[in-house]
């Protein structure tokens, strides 16, 4: 939902409950949104082609799981 809209919600039990499943939306997309950054940027991912579909899916996989271990490596301290 757009911000200009959630902020016109009525304030009724429907109202507040749509505010509640937006802020949750929300929620997801910012511990989600930072895996795709990394498998954009850093794999080189910045186009999606549907031929192949099931190879790619493994493929998408795979760097997710990559992304996911970088970001992992990055909040580790260094050995000492």
């Amino acid at each position: 939902m757009k911000p200009g809209q959630r902020i016109v919600l009525p304030e009724t039990p429907e109202g507040s409950l749509l505010d509640l499943i937006e802020t949750a939306k929300g929620n997801v997309r910012a511990k989600v949104e930072p895996r795709f950054r990394i498998a954009k940027c850093r794999f080189g991912f910045r186009k999606v082609f549907y031929r192949g579909i099931r190879k790619k899916d493994l493929k998408l996989k795979l760097l997710f799981a990559l992304a996911n271990l970088s970001m992992a490596r990055q909040r580790l301290p260094e050995p000492a």
